[in-house]
């Protein structure tokens, strides 16, 4: 989750990006999208209610439910019914932490590569800045989102870096290299066995993963050199996986031989749940780390007799065949997906609610990926101990008035 939990105080920049100068539609195959041509989307307006259009509430969120802007301090979570952008601003992108916002000064940055390579590197920003650039639309969210925030810790935006596969690749990885690690400049106080030890926090990746092509390392969000509270001068960025993976403020990539096993690898951002070992039912353990499918609906619109319902998708990447809403436990009728939509983005989608009738209703999403996988229902879920990856279809409940 951009490194989850709670922030601490921090200088914050307004984000700002024009979507226009963005292309409308990508290529089938680079948007994830190969299943739904894009011949078959309508002509697509983003989310922002149009002249005459009234939101419908929702029955689902309380009235304690309030979501504050971006405060130092503070875990910041988007209100997802006021997504209206393909794009989230860089103060509404979501933000969690676990030991503070340090401090990196630009002209004093290095960011080092350590450990079973051939070539030792050490990198200042500005030639980090001189390699290749590469770009890429990304949209993740916290390994803790779900309902009890209405899916809020979440983001999509436009990041610039460079290849983190050609740095490694210019390190020269040694044959028993298989674990790749990431620390960052924030430090926290950990009490380990009655001990007190100052840790970075970091997370790894298997060689395997980090080799993707898709990784960069990232200076720019949204066009604008990226934000203190968002890793400032530099941090990972791992299309497809959880916030998590994608550590801020990031100084050293180390290589090892063996399984790093620090707090957020072997004991927290571990999802425990109850599921068959062969012919075993056992309690299970997994790291967080890949996305998993998932659509939510976030806003119910009326304009006259016309309803609109709007909703979003994560995954891993994986291409999307088609997302689906059902009102009433009615049959599944497919919705529509934002044709800016590219691989590793979350893809808004809009379905028009056709004949809805006065009185309460529930309304339900969910994504099939091109491997046949279906978001799962959320009693169909593994019994899980913790509230990681809670990405089970998700009811709305809303009141259309006569």
């Amino acid at each position: 989750m951009s490194q989850e939990n709670s922030p601490q105080p921090e200088q914050f920049t307004s984000g700002s990006h024009d979507p226009a100068r963005r292309k409308l539609l990508k290529g089938a195959v680079n948007t994830g999208l190969i299943a739904l041509g894009a011949s078959t989307f309508p002509s697509w307006m983003m989310p922002a209610l149009a002249q005459g259009e009234v939101e419908v509430p929702f029955l689902d969120v309380p009235d304690t439910f309030n979501p504050q802007p971006v405060r130092p301090g503070a875990t910041h979570f988007q209100d997802t019914r006021r997504i209206s952008s393909f794009y989230s601003t860089n103060d509404d992108f979501y933000l969690v932490q676990h030991y503070g916002q340090p401090e990196v000064d630009n002209a004093t940055y290095e960011l080092s590569v350590t450990g079973l390579v051939d070539n030792p590197l050490t990198f200042s920003l500005e030639q980090l800045r001189s390699r290749a650039v590469i770009e890429k639309d990304v949209g993740f969210e916290c390994g803790g989102n779900g309902a009890r925030l209405f899916h809020g810790l979440i983001g999509n935006a436009t990041w610039r870096g460079v290849s983190l596969r050609d740095i490694l690749l210019e390190a020269g990885v040694q044959p028993g290299g298989r674990e790749v690690v990431f620390f960052g400049a924030d430090i926290g106080e950990e009490e380990i066995r009655g001990r007190k030890v100052s840790k970075a926090f970091a997370r790894s990746l298997s060689l395997e993963d980090a080799m993707n092509e898709n990784n960069m390392l990232a200076f720019e969000m949204n066009g604008e050199p990226l934000p203190h509270f968002h890793g400032k001068p530099v941090r990972l960025l791992v299309p497809g996986f959880y916030g998590v993976a994608n550590v801020k403020w990031l100084t050293q990539i180390h290589i090892q031989d063996t399984r790093y096993m620090g707090r957020f690898m072997g004991r927290d951002y571990v999802t425990l749940k109850r599921e068959m070992v062969g012919d075993q039912e056992r309690w299970v353990e997994n790291s967080v780390a890949r996305m998993n499918l998932k659509s939510a609906i976030v806003r119910v619109t009326r304009n006259g007799d016309a309803h609109k319902v709007t909703g979003f998708i994560l995954n891993d990447g994986t291409p999307i065949q088609s997302v689906e809403v059902s009102i009433d436990g009615g049959p599944w009728q497919q919705a529509a997906i934002d044709p800016q939509s590219s691989q590793f983005s979350w893809k808004l989608f809009t379905f028009d609610w056709q004949g809805a009738q006065p009185g309460e209703h529930t309304l339900v999403s969910r994504v099939t990926d091109v491997n046949g996988r279906v978001q799962a229902r959320a009693e169909d879920l593994p019994e899980k101990v913790s509230f990681w990856e809670d990405f089970g279809q998700f009811t709305r409940r809303v009141m259309i008035s006569a």
